[in-house]
């Protein structure tokens, strides 16, 4: 099984942490950075070879990361010049790709199954898989309903459900044929696509544990759950 891993942002909103690391590279706990959480739990669930997509201080993940073999990984890297989006940093290597292959943010701390989300892309014959969690947002204020200047419904400080992607996707190599290699494409994009194509994404519901470490509160969180959940994180890794 083949893992490609977004690792090329900037991590704007978690600076100052990453005026000088890349973001999949900075700290969890004492001994671990979140890209090697990753490459760990993915050696675990069967992955052999990963392709690292790299831009803001690349490097720096090359020299940490190597040639995966550390992990039991072969690992090689795709490096893009300018942003490309979420799914354009594939389309210059959509050739050298598996029919099915896993795509996923390099900066996420979850118990997700990889190799599960995978494997049931695959037998789904859908053209993507997104691999989605449930978020409750509150809404602080008084919620109307209006139709032709009269309110017809009334909510106070309701609560709303969602299901979010997580930043994981199974994916098939055909679903991005027709795009164009060095052109910016952004899930966002691929997915109306989908949708205006009558041909929908999947869902691959998940329930476990998820932190999209994005933010400085998002980052201090992850650092003090993380000795709780080791065990589960790095089970079998």
């Amino acid at each position: 099984m083949h893992a490609v891993i977004l690792a090329g942002g900037k991590g704007v909103r978690l600076r100052p942490y990453t005026t000088a690391l890349p973001k999949p590279l900075v700290p969890i706990g004492d001994q671990h950075a979140i890209l090697e959480i990753v490459l760990r739990q993915l050696a675990a669930a069967g992955f052999t070879s990963c392709t690292v997509a790299i831009g803001h201080l690349g490097h720096i993940i090359r020299a940490y990361v190597g040639d995966g073999s550390q992990w039991g990984l072969r690992i090689d890297y795709a490096a893009e010049d300018s942003p490309l989006g979420t799914m354009g940093p594939l389309l210059p290597m959509l050739d050298h790709l598996p029919d099915h292959f896993l795509v996923m943010n390099g900066d996420i701390l979850t118990d997700l199954d990889y190799g599960d989300v995978l494997h049931r892309h695959a037998a789904s014959g859908a053209p993507l898989t997104v691999a989605t969690y449930a978020r409750k947002v509150a809404i602080d204020f008084g919620v109307l309903t209006t139709e032709s200047g009269r309110i017809v419904s009334f909510a106070e400080k309701p609560s709303l459900d969602y299901r979010v992607s997580m930043g994981v996707y199974g994916l098939s190599r055909a679903t991005l044929a027709g795009y164009t290699p060095g052109l910016p494409l952004g899930f966002d994009e691929l997915v109306l696509d989908l949708l205006a194509a009558q041909h929908p994404p999947h869902a691959y519901e998940f329930h476990g544990y998820w932190l999209d470490i994005g933010r400085p509160d998002d980052y201090d969180r992850a650092n003090a759950e993380f000795t709780t959940h080791r065990g589960v994180l790095l089970k079998g890794a």
